[in-house]
């Protein structure tokens, strides 16, 4: 049931008004063909008894037994009978044979024999044969008046053929019946026609009426663009058909990207492949230029047929930003944990070896336990300002001694705290980037010193150089193909086995996220194991 939108009330419905306007425009229509055709046939029939007159007012003004009769005593004993058998023949009204001057040895009632013939003969005593319509004994009629010439080519009668007009409209209204029926019917099959359009748009707009229409649309169009939730509606081919304000912000389109296809929008090659997918996407997680994104494809289906597919992207930047935070202090915990564990056990060691009486060993014991901890603590402390990545790298560093690596910050390294908050660099964007290339780095030290039996080791450069902070992270692991770079930055990449809900392959991605907000470059290469070297541009004037 379809609800009453607010300021919408009882009107006619877009169909009713169409059929309404339509059935106007056919009966108008019909109206004028019929005048028109009537117009046409009462000209058509002034010209056809024009033309019959003529022709037989000029044919027997050229016969011979006329000039002949009009040479006799008594032209009317002759002239009479012929007039009559040629008007009966020939369907006309009168046949009026007459002398130069006008008077009728000929006519249609006797009586009028031998008197003045009523009507203009200037033209035809001129030797011209002329039409015209005039009102005489019989009424108003169309006439014809023809010269009869004698051998020497002079006027010596004339002949006066009519068809009354009351003839010709009886005629006129014949075809009028006819013409009639024919427009009854034509406005009855576009009445019928306009009937069929106008039910088959009423189920269509399910007899909404145009002001109901157009509040509907204003008041979905205002919610798609009110909505933070992006949404984008595509056709079969993968053209985009809507798009609203939250999906170009979060997908960084600019201008209407609708009639576009999805593959032309500048999109990652996975997030693009997403959207056009026939297949429904759940919760699937998309790493953007800027952002990270959920979405969600569902394909649109009306009647049994495929119409498009229904896109929605949801905002997963600050979640997964905090998710990462959560998870770096998460891994600080369990450093503080291994740490205790490790404290507690190394203390027991040392009160064991006193309770035995062994002190200067107990001293010994500790002092170079104390010794261990203490190089990499100071090493962060004195390289490393920014208390945030100074805190990941000692934390990577206790979770790294507990699970057997070797975690160095290399000599070179040499970062002041003023440099970060110079250069505009969000410390949690650091935490991601350099925090995914070392939990990525342990992982594969861990892997090559199984496979190779040596001591697994990360080495970590943090600097400001030549107007850019470098970072780079190397592990003496199994280490990667440059060639595959590229594609080690895009979603699902890994070369781990998926776990949880949304499985491994994000790490990197998140990294090369951060680093292009920032115009940065990500190298990779090869050495003992893999190299990443990231390098992100600086402002004039910062430096370590």
């Amino acid at each position: 049931m379809r609800a009453p939108l607010p300021g919408a009330g009882r009107r006619w419905s877009l169909a009713g008004q169409l059929l309404v306007l339509q059935a106007a425009v056919v009966a108008l229509l019909v109206v004028l063909g019929a005048a028109l055709a009537y117009l046409d046939a009462a000209r058509a029939a002034d010209t056809r008894a024009r033309e019959k007159v003529t022709a037989v007012a000029a044919t027997l003004a050229r016969t011979p037994s006329v000039r002949e009769a009009l040479a006799g005593r008594d032209p009317s004993r002759t002239l009479q009978p012929l007039a009559e058998r040629v008007r009966a023949d020939t369907g006309v009204d009168f046949i009026t044979i007459m002398n130069r001057n006008r008077i009728r040895y000929t006519h249609t009632n006797p009586a009028q024999i031998g008197r003045p013939f009523l009507g203009h003969v200037g033209p035809a005593l001129a030797g011209r044969t002329f039409t015209e319509t005039y009102t005489g004994t019989l009424g108003p009629s169309v006439r014809a008046v023809a010269p009869v010439f004698d051998e020497r080519h002079r006027v010596v009668a004339m002949v006066a053929v009519g068809i009354t007009v009351r003839v010709i409209s009886a005629e006129l209204r014949e075809r009028l019946i006819t013409l009639a029926l024919v427009a009854v019917a034509v406005l009855a099959v576009g009445i019928t026609g306009s009937g069929l359009v106008s039910a088959r748009l009423r189920r269509q707009t399910r007899g909404a009426a145009p002001a109901e229409l157009r509040a509907m649309f204003d008041y979905y169009e205002s919610i798609l663009h009110a909505v933070r939730e992006g949404l984008v509606l595509l056709d079969r081919d993968g053209r985009v058909v809507l798009c609203n304000d939250a999906a170009r912000e979060l997908l960084d389109l600019s201008g209407d990207p609708r009639g576009r296809p999805a593959a032309d929008l500048g999109l990652p090659d996975e997030l693009a492949a997403a959207l056009v997918s026939p297949e429904p996407r759940s919760d699937e997680i998309h790493v953007a230029d800027t952002r990270v994104l959920v979405v969600n494809t569902v394909p649109v289906r009306s009647r049994g047929r495929a119409m498009g597919t229904a896109v929605t992207l949801r905002d997963h930047t600050e979640l997964q930003t905090l998710t990462g935070e959560l998870g770096a202090v998460r891994g600080f915990a369990e450093a503080l944990r291994a740490q205790a564990h490790e404290a507690a056990n190394r203390l027991h060691t040392v009160v064991s070896l006193v309770e035995l009486g062994r002190s200067e060993q107990a001293v010994e014991f500790a002092t170079a336990e104390m010794a261990t901890a203490q190089r990499l603590t100071d090493r962060v402390v004195g390289a490393v300002g920014e208390p945030v990545l100074a805190a990941l790298l000692l934390g990577k560093g206790a979770d790294a001694a507990e699970r057997g690596v070797e975690l160095v910050l290399t000599d070179d390294s040499a970062l002041g705290d003023a440099v970060i908050e110079q250069a505009g660099i969000d410390p949690r964007d650091l935490v991601t980037i350099l925090g995914n290339l070392m939990d990525n780095a342990i992982d594969a030290a861990i892997e090559g010193a199984a496979a190779h039996r040596e001591s697994p080791r990360v080495a970590v450069t943090a600097r400001a150089d030549g107007g850019e902070l470098m970072l780079r992270v190397a592990d003496n692991g199994p280490g990667v193909d440059p060639e595959r770079a590229p594609a080690m930055f895009r979603r699902g990449w890994t070369t781990k086995p998926a776990e949880g809900p949304v499985g491994h392959g994000l790490g990197l991605a998140l990294v090369g996220r951060a680093v292009r907000r920032y115009g940065g470059s990500i190298e990779v290469t090869r050495d003992v194991g893999a190299v990443f070297t990231v390098r992100l541009p600086l402002p004039e004037g910062s430096g370590s």
